[in-house]
Protein backbone atom coordinates (compact mmCIF):
# COMPACT_ATOMS: atom_id res chain seq x y z
CA UNK A 1 0.00 0.00 0.00
CA UNK A 2 1.09 3.44 -0.75
CA UNK A 3 1.49 5.82 1.91
CA UNK A 4 -1.08 8.05 0.78
CA UNK A 5 -3.70 4.71 0.73
CA UNK A 6 -2.71 3.55 4.21
CA UNK A 7 -3.07 7.25 5.58
CA UNK A 8 -6.90 7.22 3.75
CA UNK A 9 -7.62 3.36 5.51
CA UNK A 10 -7.04 5.13 8.32
CA UNK A 11 -9.88 6.75 8.76
CA UNK A 12 -11.85 3.61 8.12
CA UNK A 13 -14.64 3.03 10.98
CA UNK A 14 -14.38 7.18 12.19
CA UNK A 15 -17.55 9.03 12.83
CA UNK A 16 -18.54 10.95 10.10
CA UNK A 17 -22.11 11.81 12.17
CA UNK A 18 -22.64 11.79 15.66
CA UNK A 19 -25.80 11.96 17.02
CA UNK A 20 -27.84 13.01 14.50
CA UNK A 21 -31.30 13.92 14.67
CA UNK A 22 -33.92 14.15 12.21
CA UNK A 23 -35.55 17.58 11.41
CA UNK A 24 -39.14 16.81 11.17
CA UNK A 25 -40.56 13.24 12.31
CA UNK A 26 -42.09 10.91 9.75
CA UNK A 27 -45.25 12.64 8.93
CA UNK A 28 -48.25 12.02 6.45
CA UNK A 29 -47.00 15.03 3.99
CA UNK A 30 -43.98 14.17 3.26
CA UNK A 31 -44.67 10.65 2.43
CA UNK A 32 -47.70 11.84 0.31
CA UNK A 33 -45.37 14.22 -1.81
CA UNK A 34 -43.21 11.39 -2.48
CA UNK A 35 -45.61 9.25 -3.81
CA UNK A 36 -46.98 11.77 -5.72
CA UNK A 37 -43.46 12.66 -6.89
CA UNK A 38 -42.85 8.87 -7.86
CA UNK A 39 -46.26 7.92 -9.16
CA UNK A 40 -46.91 5.50 -6.62
CA UNK A 41 -50.55 4.94 -5.30
CA UNK A 42 -49.37 2.17 -3.29
CA UNK A 43 -52.44 2.33 -0.24
CA UNK A 44 -50.18 1.27 2.24
CA UNK A 45 -48.71 4.55 1.81
CA UNK A 46 -52.22 6.92 2.55
CA UNK A 47 -53.42 8.13 5.51
CA UNK A 48 -52.35 8.06 9.26
CA UNK A 49 -51.81 4.96 10.05
CA UNK A 50 -49.50 4.35 6.88
CA UNK A 51 -46.06 3.35 6.93
CA UNK A 52 -43.58 5.85 4.95
CA UNK A 53 -42.35 3.77 1.81
CA UNK A 54 -39.07 2.09 2.28
CA UNK A 55 -36.96 3.92 -0.08
CA UNK A 56 -38.00 7.06 1.75
CA UNK A 57 -35.44 6.49 4.24
CA UNK A 58 -33.05 8.52 3.88
CA UNK A 59 -34.98 11.63 3.18
CA UNK A 60 -35.90 11.41 7.40
CA UNK A 61 -32.29 12.09 7.34
CA UNK A 62 -31.52 14.99 5.16
CA UNK A 63 -30.46 17.99 6.64
CA UNK A 64 -31.37 20.85 4.50
CA UNK A 65 -29.65 24.18 3.50
CA UNK A 66 -28.73 24.38 7.42
CA UNK A 67 -27.30 20.98 7.44
CA UNK A 68 -27.13 18.86 10.64
CA UNK A 69 -25.06 19.60 14.10
CA UNK A 70 -22.85 16.18 14.79
CA UNK A 71 -20.85 16.50 11.85
CA UNK A 72 -17.38 14.81 12.46
CA UNK A 73 -14.14 16.76 11.66
CA UNK A 74 -13.22 13.75 10.35
CA UNK A 75 -15.12 13.14 7.10
CA UNK A 76 -13.63 16.98 6.20
CA UNK A 77 -10.12 15.76 7.39
CA UNK A 78 -10.48 12.77 4.72
CA UNK A 79 -12.06 14.93 1.54
CA UNK A 80 -9.04 17.74 2.04
CA UNK A 81 -6.57 15.01 2.35
CA UNK A 82 -7.88 13.54 -1.08
CA UNK A 83 -8.26 17.19 -2.41
CA UNK A 84 -4.77 17.73 -1.56
CA UNK A 85 -3.60 14.56 -3.96
CA UNK A 86 -5.15 16.01 -6.52
CA UNK A 87 -8.57 14.21 -6.34
CA UNK A 88 -10.50 16.99 -6.36
CA UNK A 89 -13.74 15.97 -8.58
CA UNK A 90 -16.56 13.89 -6.71
CA UNK A 91 -19.46 12.02 -8.24
CA UNK A 92 -22.20 9.61 -6.27
CA UNK A 93 -21.80 6.17 -7.76
CA UNK A 94 -24.45 4.27 -6.38
CA UNK A 95 -26.30 3.48 -2.60
CA UNK A 96 -27.47 0.21 -1.08
CA UNK A 97 -30.09 0.12 1.81
CA UNK A 98 -31.39 -2.48 4.45
CA UNK A 99 -34.77 -2.03 5.87
CA UNK A 100 -35.43 -3.72 8.81
CA UNK A 101 -38.87 -2.29 10.29
CA UNK A 102 -41.55 0.32 8.40
CA UNK A 103 -41.68 3.88 9.84
CA UNK A 104 -44.93 5.13 10.54
CA UNK A 105 -46.13 8.82 11.65
CA UNK A 106 -44.98 10.29 14.19
CA UNK A 107 -41.62 8.45 14.74
CA UNK A 108 -39.08 10.57 15.96
CA UNK A 109 -35.53 9.68 13.48
CA UNK A 110 -31.91 9.87 15.03
CA UNK A 111 -28.76 8.68 13.25
CA UNK A 112 -25.27 7.54 13.05
CA UNK A 113 -22.51 7.85 10.10
CA UNK A 114 -19.36 6.07 9.54
CA UNK A 115 -17.16 5.86 7.36
CA UNK A 116 -16.94 1.95 6.23
CA UNK A 117 -14.54 1.97 3.58
CA UNK A 118 -12.04 3.72 1.05
CA UNK A 119 -10.92 1.89 -1.95
CA UNK A 120 -7.69 1.56 -3.40
CA UNK A 121 -7.22 3.85 -6.32
CA UNK A 122 -9.01 2.60 -8.80
CA UNK A 123 -8.96 3.81 -12.72
CA UNK A 124 -12.38 4.79 -14.05
CA UNK A 125 -13.59 6.36 -17.06
CA UNK A 126 -13.90 9.81 -15.38
CA UNK A 127 -9.98 9.42 -14.00
CA UNK A 128 -8.19 7.89 -11.01
CA UNK A 129 -9.43 8.18 -7.92
CA UNK A 130 -10.84 6.36 -4.34
CA UNK A 131 -14.08 5.58 -3.71
CA UNK A 132 -15.52 6.23 -0.07
CA UNK A 133 -18.30 4.24 1.32
CA UNK A 134 -20.01 5.67 4.18
CA UNK A 135 -22.64 3.80 6.24
CA UNK A 136 -25.50 5.56 7.78
CA UNK A 137 -27.41 3.71 10.74
CA UNK A 138 -31.25 4.82 11.18
CA UNK A 139 -32.98 4.62 14.31
CA UNK A 140 -36.97 5.41 14.83
CA UNK A 141 -37.90 6.19 18.61
CA UNK A 142 -34.15 4.66 19.71
CA UNK A 143 -35.07 1.29 17.49
CA UNK A 144 -32.81 0.58 14.41
CA UNK A 145 -34.72 0.83 11.40
CA UNK A 146 -32.55 0.55 8.45
CA UNK A 147 -29.03 1.02 7.21
CA UNK A 148 -27.79 3.11 4.11
CA UNK A 149 -24.61 3.32 2.80
CA UNK A 150 -23.72 6.01 0.13
CA UNK A 151 -20.56 5.46 -2.14
CA UNK A 152 -19.02 8.56 -3.95
CA UNK A 153 -15.81 8.54 -6.24
CA UNK A 154 -13.13 11.55 -5.49
CA UNK A 155 -11.51 11.79 -8.87
CA UNK A 156 -8.60 13.55 -10.22
CA UNK A 157 -10.26 14.46 -14.31
CA UNK A 158 -8.94 12.46 -16.86
CA UNK A 159 -7.02 14.91 -19.24
CA UNK A 160 -8.58 15.93 -23.00
CA UNK A 161 -5.79 15.36 -25.86
CA UNK A 162 -4.68 18.68 -26.43
CA UNK A 163 -5.81 19.33 -30.17
CA UNK A 164 -2.75 18.90 -32.87
CA UNK A 165 -1.17 16.25 -30.96
CA UNK A 166 -3.05 13.99 -33.05
CA UNK A 167 -6.51 12.07 -32.81
CA UNK A 168 -7.82 12.50 -29.50
CA UNK A 169 -9.66 9.54 -28.01
CA UNK A 170 -13.35 10.98 -27.02
CA UNK A 171 -13.92 9.95 -23.62
CA UNK A 172 -16.71 7.47 -22.76
CA UNK A 173 -19.60 7.92 -21.01
CA UNK A 174 -20.12 6.24 -17.20
CA UNK A 175 -20.69 2.71 -18.00
CA UNK A 176 -24.76 1.95 -15.67
CA UNK A 177 -24.23 -0.16 -13.06
CA UNK A 178 -25.47 -3.78 -13.60
CA UNK A 179 -26.59 -6.10 -10.36
CA UNK A 180 -28.87 -9.05 -10.49
CA UNK A 181 -31.81 -6.95 -9.97
CA UNK A 182 -31.64 -4.59 -13.37
CA UNK A 183 -29.27 -7.36 -15.21
CA UNK A 184 -32.54 -8.04 -17.65
CA UNK A 185 -33.27 -4.46 -18.41
CA UNK A 186 -30.10 -3.99 -19.62
CA UNK A 187 -30.16 -6.91 -21.40
CA UNK A 188 -33.40 -5.74 -23.70
CA UNK A 189 -31.34 -2.37 -23.85
CA UNK A 190 -28.63 -4.53 -25.77
CA UNK A 191 -31.31 -5.80 -28.24
CA UNK A 192 -32.86 -2.18 -28.03
CA UNK A 193 -35.90 -3.40 -26.14
CA UNK A 194 -36.98 -1.28 -23.84
CA UNK A 195 -38.54 -3.72 -20.92
CA UNK A 196 -40.92 -2.84 -17.98
CA UNK A 197 -41.36 -4.94 -15.30
CA UNK A 198 -45.26 -6.53 -14.78
CA UNK A 199 -45.76 -8.17 -11.22
CA UNK A 200 -46.97 -11.89 -11.31
CA UNK A 201 -49.08 -11.51 -8.55
CA UNK A 202 -51.14 -8.56 -9.35
CA UNK A 203 -49.99 -7.30 -12.99
CA UNK A 204 -49.20 -4.25 -11.99
CA UNK A 205 -46.34 -2.57 -14.01
CA UNK A 206 -43.52 -1.36 -12.33
CA UNK A 207 -40.22 0.78 -13.81
CA UNK A 208 -37.07 1.22 -12.54
CA UNK A 209 -36.98 -2.59 -12.14
CA UNK A 210 -37.35 -3.79 -8.35
CA UNK A 211 -37.03 -6.94 -6.98
CA UNK A 212 -40.59 -7.54 -5.66
CA UNK A 213 -43.76 -5.61 -6.50
CA UNK A 214 -44.68 -2.33 -4.12
CA UNK A 215 -48.49 -3.09 -4.50
CA UNK A 216 -48.77 -6.80 -3.46
CA UNK A 217 -45.47 -7.82 -2.13
CA UNK A 218 -45.18 -10.57 -4.67
CA UNK A 219 -41.50 -11.66 -6.04
CA UNK A 220 -42.94 -12.95 -8.99
CA UNK A 221 -42.93 -11.29 -12.33
CA UNK A 222 -42.00 -11.20 -16.27
CA UNK A 223 -41.70 -8.10 -18.23
CA UNK A 224 -43.37 -6.65 -21.23
CA UNK A 225 -42.01 -4.70 -24.12
CA UNK A 226 -42.80 -0.86 -23.98
CA UNK A 227 -44.82 0.94 -27.05
CA UNK A 228 -41.83 3.49 -26.67
CA UNK A 229 -44.24 6.17 -27.03
CA UNK A 230 -45.15 8.85 -24.04
CA UNK A 231 -45.01 12.41 -23.20
CA UNK A 232 -42.68 14.76 -20.94
CA UNK A 233 -43.85 14.37 -17.22
CA UNK A 234 -40.75 16.61 -16.02
CA UNK A 235 -37.69 17.75 -17.03
CA UNK A 236 -34.40 19.65 -16.21
CA UNK A 237 -31.65 21.19 -18.24
CA UNK A 238 -28.31 20.10 -17.16
CA UNK A 239 -25.41 22.92 -17.23
CA UNK A 240 -23.30 22.52 -13.95
CA UNK A 241 -20.97 20.30 -13.41
CA UNK A 242 -19.83 19.65 -16.80
CA UNK A 243 -18.11 15.77 -17.18
CA UNK A 244 -16.20 14.68 -19.48
CA UNK A 245 -18.41 12.86 -22.62
CA UNK A 246 -21.06 15.16 -21.69
CA UNK A 247 -21.79 18.28 -23.81
CA UNK A 248 -23.98 21.15 -21.65
CA UNK A 249 -26.76 22.06 -21.73
CA UNK A 250 -29.06 19.30 -22.13
CA UNK A 251 -32.37 18.20 -21.48
CA UNK A 252 -32.50 15.29 -19.16
CA UNK A 253 -36.37 14.72 -19.11
CA UNK A 254 -38.65 12.06 -16.55
CA UNK A 255 -41.13 10.43 -19.69
CA UNK A 256 -44.26 8.98 -19.10
CA UNK A 257 -44.86 6.10 -21.11
CA UNK A 258 -48.21 4.87 -23.06
CA UNK A 259 -48.18 1.81 -20.31
CA UNK A 260 -48.50 4.26 -17.40
CA UNK A 261 -44.95 4.49 -15.87
CA UNK A 262 -42.50 6.70 -16.16
CA UNK A 263 -38.66 6.78 -17.04
CA UNK A 264 -35.73 9.20 -16.85
CA UNK A 265 -33.98 9.91 -19.97
CA UNK A 266 -32.41 12.58 -22.03
CA UNK A 267 -34.60 14.41 -24.38
CA UNK A 268 -33.14 14.50 -28.18
CA UNK A 269 -33.76 16.19 -31.53
CA UNK A 270 -35.11 19.50 -29.82
CA UNK A 271 -33.07 22.19 -28.60
CA UNK A 272 -32.90 21.80 -24.61
CA UNK A 273 -34.52 25.40 -24.08
CA UNK A 274 -37.82 24.33 -26.13
CA UNK A 275 -38.50 20.86 -24.09
CA UNK A 276 -42.09 21.30 -22.76
CA UNK A 277 -43.77 19.40 -19.99
CA UNK A 278 -46.46 17.52 -22.32
CA UNK A 279 -44.28 17.63 -25.66
CA UNK A 280 -44.82 13.92 -26.86
CA UNK A 281 -41.71 11.93 -27.68
CA UNK A 282 -40.83 8.43 -29.40
CA UNK A 283 -38.10 6.32 -28.22
CA UNK A 284 -34.72 6.01 -29.78
CA UNK A 285 -31.48 3.77 -28.96
CA UNK A 286 -28.46 6.45 -29.42
CA UNK A 287 -25.38 4.76 -29.54
CA UNK A 288 -22.56 6.62 -27.19
CA UNK A 289 -19.58 4.45 -28.03
CA UNK A 290 -18.93 1.26 -29.52
CA UNK A 291 -19.75 -0.49 -26.09
CA UNK A 292 -22.78 1.41 -25.04
CA UNK A 293 -26.20 1.82 -26.29
CA UNK A 294 -28.79 3.96 -24.22
CA UNK A 295 -32.67 4.04 -24.82
CA UNK A 296 -33.62 8.09 -25.22
CA UNK A 297 -36.55 9.92 -26.19
CA UNK A 298 -37.07 12.04 -29.61
CA UNK A 299 -39.41 14.92 -29.56
CA UNK A 300 -41.75 16.15 -30.14
CA UNK A 301 -44.01 13.88 -32.17
CA UNK A 302 -47.23 14.87 -33.70
CA UNK A 303 -50.32 13.05 -32.69
CA UNK A 304 -51.59 12.13 -29.60
CA UNK A 305 -49.78 9.35 -27.27
CA UNK A 306 -53.16 6.94 -27.30
CA UNK A 307 -53.33 7.17 -31.16
CA UNK A 308 -49.67 6.14 -31.34
CA UNK A 309 -49.56 3.30 -29.14
CA UNK A 310 -52.19 1.57 -30.08
CA UNK A 311 -51.09 2.02 -34.15
CA UNK A 312 -48.22 0.33 -32.38
CA UNK A 313 -50.02 -3.23 -30.60
CA UNK A 314 -47.95 -5.55 -31.67
CA UNK A 315 -45.30 -3.76 -33.21
CA UNK A 316 -41.89 -3.69 -31.77
CA UNK A 317 -39.74 -0.57 -30.75
CA UNK A 318 -37.00 -1.48 -33.57
CA UNK A 319 -40.47 -0.69 -36.09
CA UNK A 320 -41.21 2.27 -34.26
CA UNK A 321 -37.60 4.06 -33.98
CA UNK A 322 -36.81 2.75 -37.75
CA UNK A 323 -33.34 1.37 -37.28
CA UNK A 324 -32.09 4.68 -35.47
CA UNK A 325 -28.95 4.27 -33.62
Amino acid sequence: MTDLYERLKAYEGSAAITSGVGKDPVNEPMIRHWCEAMGDANPAYAGPEAMAPPTMLQAWTMGGLSGHTGRSAEQDELFSLLDGAGYTSVVATDCEQEYLRPLRPGDRITFDAVIESVSALKATTLGAGHFVTTRMDVRADGELAGRHRFRILKYAPARRNPKGTGVATAPQRPRPVINRDNAGFWEGVAGRKLLIQRCGGCTTLRFPWLPGCGRCGSARWDTIEASGVGTVYSYVVMHHPPFLAFDPPYAVGLIELAEGVRVVSNVVGVPYDEVRIGMRVQLEFLRVDQELELPVFRGPVEGSVEGMAGGLAGGSVEGLVGGVG
